[in-house]
């Protein structure tokens, strides 16, 4: 009998354990490679399993090679389970194989479509299951939901088992109720409200209009983002030492929402005491970039106009051929006198080239429509401003959702790579509008319209609108880069009938057409040229062109006779009181049209073919809702290039936004214009200045002017003639309700204005076929041209509704012409939805 050993025992023992029981103990006598069974597997190959099992030069597989191979199995996610055992010389791979799945499923979600969760998740149809990778699509879920401000969401993995080694994978989804923000409060701002600052953050609180928009939904994202748009607006200011310690987010139970608390240090308010420019660039004389300074001595340290005046000055020193050439800004402070000296530095930078631009995100926009908002290429000198600029540029598009400029090491140490991140979203709007306002009455319009129009950077729109008053088609096309060059052309083609109302006996309907070129000066000054060409034309109802004194009228019952119109309907002159038969009423007896309307109708459509320009200065700080900067536009259009029009028409409009106390932006809004006879041709009424409320609040439509008053002596006078010139002032205060969430979007507004219209140049006699005309029966026009100037003040109630814009106005006139129309109350207003 043989004698074993007690080493030689556990030997034989270890050999008979399965593997996988014991991943680092192997079988110590070595196992040929082809000597591998694999039981268990169905649709995994055999030689695939064997594979993982790689022998050395030897052809055996020692205890490292087995245990490597068992962990690569199981790496793989294509097993439940796997066991290795050993009998003899033979290696036994067992495996229990994942099952495949079927169907991926969600259930109980309704805020989030299944293809946004389809897409996310990593477990697919004919897959294998993967329970950890199931967790983890269960955890991302979870986390969308989390994003849109669902935190109580619930996700449960549901695993249903199929016939042949398959399942179904349903994510049962308890999507919760949406955790919003509840309060938000600031800490440390002793100079600016907490209403302001709500104003300067994107985040808002929860409110009765949250349901229209998700800015109320808790993210932490957005909180941090905010934390930067409140110091930025402080540096704005002249806070240059302020900080925001913190933004402190705390979910409340009780209201089942989060606590917002910004924690802000102010510090002090600085001016600019001084600025100058020093070069260590030998050939660059500094002082010679002054031009290029926003920042000016005595104003309020103010960062943005710094960063701007660096970048100026950065792009002018390169186009000067200093392309290396870097602007830093220095401020030296003043704690006792709260002051700042600006120090612009102007040194060499190093001799860095662009090797290449790598976009990324792009999947419908073009890459020439992004790399053309560059004003560098491959091979140019490295120049952030330009880089930072070409990023603006990208964003202001407002075909991304997010852009995103990097520099990554090139292929040396003086290249980089700059690589644009994007991600595009949608650009196309259908949009059902419809609106009412004292003046055009109901009014509904249908447009369509693509800002990046085949994914070319093209702005093009369609629509029709229908109303009481007023109904139209018009189409828009725009082309922002003509022949690679950044010069916006656009094309307007339109067609308006404006029907006969309250204010205006008479129609006019208008078709035509204005190509335009739009220049970028500057980044604050533009130019428009245009050309325009459009046919009017004036309708009237029957009931006010049936002038009785028309001798070729046979056909009415009443045909009165010069001597009957002199004797019976003469009237009185309203400039003379003792005349009398100065004025035949059987023109107007029974309410005809003034005679300029009148005449223009008689003379048929009229062609006009203008040249005009529009040069624009806008500093504003927000174009649709500014609180602070300057608009001024100068207009002015040429008619007479053809057609049978002809005319000179100038027009200036500016309007100034000053932040005051509390809140409170004033507005101050200056405008004049003046119209011009070119040649011999007669101005038209229809070429006039029509102003009302657009220039003194308080009147009607066409209320302000020269007025026919030829019947004045009847009690009703005729239609607004209009004027070649006119001037307006106004002065505004407008401030948010403090005891409402800013998120109502209610302010109210108190206002001044005063102005006058006047200078009618219009048709005032007319001797057509048939009327009589003579020295004793003038059928002609008497007119009130007054210079008065008109004035009034008013309040305003004004609504960024979910709705549109609306505003309600109540002015009351306190002074007037004698034959003005007044109309206190005023509504305008439209919605989209």
């Amino acid at each position: 009998m043989m004698r074993l050993r007690l080493p030689g025992v556990l030997a034989l023992m270890l050999l008979a354990m399965p593997v996988s029981s014991l991943p680092r103990m192997a079988a110590a006598a070595p196992a040929v490679a082809s000597a591998i069974t694999v039981e268990g597997n169905r649709r995994v190959e055999s030689d695939t399993i064997r594979s993982y099992f790689k022998p050395g030069p030897t052809g055996t597989l020692d205890a490292g090679q087995v245990d490597d191979g068992l962990k690569a199995l199981v790496q793989t996610g294509l097993f439940a389970d796997v066991k290795i055992d050993r009998q003899g010389g033979r290696l036994i791979v067992r495996v229990v194989e994942n099952p495949v799945i079927g169907r991926v499923a969600f259930e109980g979600n309704k805020k989030v479509k299944d293809e946004q969760l389809t897409a996310e998740v990593q477990s697919k149809p004919r897959g294998t299951l993967s329970r950890p990778m199931v967790q983890s699509d269960a955890q991302r879920i979870a986390e969308i939901y989390r994003r849109s401000g669902r935190y109580d969401v619930r996700v449960t993995p549901e695993i249903i088992e199929q016939p042949n080694n398959r399942v179904d994978l349903v994510f049962t989804i308890e999507e919760g109720v949406k955790t919003g923000v509840k309060s938000i409060s600031f800490v440390g701002n002793n100079t600016y409200s907490a209403a302001r600052l709500r104003d300067v953050i994107k985040t808002h609180a929860t409110n009765w209009l949250s349901f229209l928009g998700n800015n109320d939904v808790y993210d932490p994202d957005r909180v941090e983002a905010d934390r930067d748009l409140i110091r930025r607006f402080y540096l704005k200011n002249g806070y240059a030492d302020v900080q925001v310690v913190a933004a402190l987010s705390e979910y409340d139970p009780d209201q089942k929402g989060f606590l917002v608390t910004f924690q802000i240090e102010e510090g002090q308010q600085y001016r600019v005491s001084s600025v100058q420019f020093q070069s260590s660039v030998a050939a660059l004389d500094a002082n010679t970039l002054r031009g290029y300074s926003r920042v000016n001595v005595g104003a309020l340290y103010n960062v943005e106009q710094l960063e701007k005046s660096v970048e100026e000055m950065q792009i002018e020193a390169s186009r000067r051929g200093f392309a290396f050439a870097v602007v830093r800004p220095r401020g030296d402070r003043n704690l006792e006198a709260h002051t700042v000296a600006i120090v612009f530095q102007v040194d060499e930078g190093p001799r860095t080239y662009i090797e290449r631009i790598t976009i990324r995100g792009n999947t419908r926009t073009r890459d020439y429509v992004i790399r053309r908002e560059f004003d560098l290429s491959e091979g140019d000198a490295y120049n952030r401003a330009l880089v930072d600029r070409a990023e603006r540029r990208l964003k202001n598009l407002d075909f991304f959702k997010e852009v995103k400029i990097t520099a990554e090491p090139g292929s040396s140490s003086d290249r980089v790579v700059l690589v644009v991140n994007l991600e595009e979203k949608s650009t196309g709007d259908l949009s059902v509008s419809g609106g009412y306002s004292t003046t055009d009455g109901a009014l509904g319009e249908v447009s369509v319209s693509e800002r990046n129009f085949l994914g070319r950077g093209l702005y093009a729109k369609a629509s029709v609108s229908y109303g009481q008053y007023s109904r139209g088609v018009s189409l828009s096309f725009v082309e922002p880069y003509l022949l690679d060059n950044r010069i916006a052309l656009g094309l307007d083609v339109y067609y308006k009938q404006q029907l006969a109302n309250s204010y205006t006996s008479y129609g006019v309907t208008t078709i035509g057409f204005s190509p335009r070129l739009g220049f970028q000066l500057r980044e604050d000054l533009s130019l428009q040229l245009r050309y325009s060409l459009y046919r009017q034309e004036i309708s009237l109802p029957s009931y006010y062109k049936n002038c009785n004194n028309n001798t070729a009228n046979s056909l009415l019952a009443f045909n009165p006779t010069p001597a009957y119109i002199k004797s019976v309907l003469g009237g009185v002159d309203p400039t003379n009181s003792t005349s009398s038969g100065y004025y035949g009423w059987g023109c107007y007896g029974d309410g005809e049209s003034s005679l300029p309307v009148r005449k223009e109708l008689s003379d048929g459509a009229a062609l006009t073919s203008a040249l005009g320009y529009t040069l624009s200065y806008n500093t504003l700080d927000n174009n649709k809702n500014p609180t602070d900067g300057l608009l001024i536009d100068w207009k002015q259009d040429f008619a007479g290039v053809g057609g049978n029009v002809s005319y000179l028409k100038s027009a200036v409009d500016a309007k100034y936004y000053s932040p005051l106390v509390a809140d409170i932006v004033g507005i101050i809004h200056l405008q004049g214009g003046m119209l011009n006879k070119i040649g011999d041709k007669d101005l038209r009424m229809l070429d006039h200045f029509q102003m009302g409320p657009s220039l003194v609040r308080g009147f009607a439509s066409n209320g302000i002017g020269a007025r026919d008053i030829t019947y004045a002596s009847l009690g009703a006078t005729g239609d607004a003639l209009g004027g070649t010139k006119y001037w307006g002032a106004s002065a505004e205060l407008q401030m948010p309700f403090w005891f409402l969430p800013k998120e109502v979007g209610l302010k109210g507004a108190v206002y001044a204005d005063a102005g006058s219209l006047w200078g009618y140049q219009g048709p005032t006699s007319w001797a057509a076929t048939g009327e009589v005309n003579t020295a004793t029966c003038k059928c002609g026009l008497l007119y009130d041209d007054s210079k008065v100037v008109r004035s009034s003040v008013g309040v305003g109630l004004i609504w960024a509704s979910p709705f549109g814009p609306l505003r309600f106005d109540y002015a009351v006139p306190l002074s007037k012409g004698k034959y003005d129309t007044v109309q206190e109350f005023r509504f305008g207003g439209g919605t989209s939805f």
